[in-house]
């Protein structure tokens, strides 16, 4: 499971999967040494994890931004468990979105500061499918096909002193009408533009290390190195 928590990565990985020791900058072993996580940086994989663990990297990050962080990965036995736990510790809250193209363009939106996709959550008992075409023409004032799910996402945010976990499922949708293309100035958007392939590398730079992942995972959707069911609106 890969959760971003104040934008910074934390894969929970079980023990006995394997994975690339040279791509960590520092390996901890939780049973032999005290994590301390304001020392962190770079790259970091904690080995023989806890749930305890986990819950105290989250309650560390939610109150401090730590900018040396680049990602977390904790390794743990029990996986199932582990992750069951987490998730009792939220509000669980779904959501869903688009990547929307228009030849070699993709639609992005302005808000807070920061460039992002389209998305929103779903309304009681909407399908997911429903609701990610629906907050795309919402937010963007524009329709669009709905094509296959690309990929997930798992976020954390706190909203009147409740944790919440965020699951967004990421469609890709073709582009059928833009002529009144405008942002939702009430969901506080400011800005809505269609970004070619040049122009992506500086809007990836200014936004979420989340959406640089959904963008990556469309990408390789594109070049058929991710297998993806097709869905229906």
């Amino acid at each position: 499971m890969k959760v971003f928590i104040n934008d910074v990565p934390l894969y929970i990985i079980p023990m006995e999967r394997e994975i690339d020791r040279e791509h960590y900058d520092l390996i901890i072993d939780a049973e032999k040494e005290k994590i301390r996580f304001d020392n962190l940086i770079d790259d970091v994989l904690i080995r023989k994890g806890s749930l305890a663990d986990i819950l105290d990297f989250y309650r560390f990050l939610s109150a401090d931004k730590n900018k040396k962080l680049d990602s977390l990965a904790c390794k743990v036995y029990d996986y199932a468990n582990v992750i069951k736990g987490f998730k009792k510790e939220f509000k669980i809250v779904e959501a869903a979105g688009g990547i929307v193209t228009k030849k070699d363009k993709y639609l992005f939106i302005y808000r807070l500061k920061k460039w992002d996709l389209p998305k929103g959550k779903l309304e009681k008992k909407e399908k997911v499918e429903t609701a990610a075409v629906r907050e795309v023409e919402e937010e963007c004032n524009v329709q669009v096909e709905l094509g296959p799910k690309v990929c997930k996402t798992w976020h954390t945010y706190t909203r009147n002193g409740k944790n919440h976990l965020k699951k967004t499922s990421w469609f890709h949708m073709t582009l059928k009408e833009d002529k009144k293309m405008k942002p939702q100035k009430e969901e506080g958007i400011e800005k809505v533009i269609w970004v070619n392939k040049v122009e992506l590398r500086t809007v990836l730079l200014t936004t979420y290390r989340s959406i640089r992942y959904v963008m990556k995972k469309f990408h390789e959707y594109q070049e058929g190195l991710i297998t993806v069911k097709k869905t229906k609106a």
